[in-house]
């Protein structure tokens, strides 16, 4: 499984990359099909963010701690500090890295958004 991740670099330069997510097929129950599940990664903490209709752009910023954010609804596009682009929609998840340097720029959709915030000690890939 795939995971969208904005880093920066020594230089404070932010960038976008994939994690690989490894998975395991596992029969979860005996009356479901097999899933394919990843290993269990620590948190700190989970938080949840409601952004209002309107949002509009906020630009250059940083994450404070290491968070995996799942948007439940609404979308984003993020801009990288090398001016890459990407769009995150509804229920795609995305791994943010950029604690220091320049960030990245957020533009909202115009609607209303849900977005979980799972600040984690560690990366993905790093169980």
């Amino acid at each position: 499984m795939k995971c969208l991740r904005v880093y920066a670099t020594e230089d404070g330069e932010s960038h976008f990359d994939e994690v690989d997510i490894p998975t395991v097929a596992r029969q979860v129950h005996p009356e479901a099909a097999i899933f394919d599940v990843s290993a269990r990664y620590a948190s700190t903490h989970i938080s949840f963010t409601r952004i209002p209709a309107g949002a509009g752009q906020v630009d250059w910023h940083t994450v404070p701690r290491r968070s995996l954010t799942v948007r439940l609804g609404g979308s984003a596009e993020y801009q990288t500090s090398d001016g890459d682009r990407r769009h995150v929609p509804a229920g795609g998840f995305i791994l943010f890295e950029d604690t220091h340097g320049k960030g990245h720029r957020t533009v909202h959709s115009p609607e209303e958004q849900t977005v979980i915030w799972i600040s984690l000690p560690q990366g993905l890939g790093q169980a």
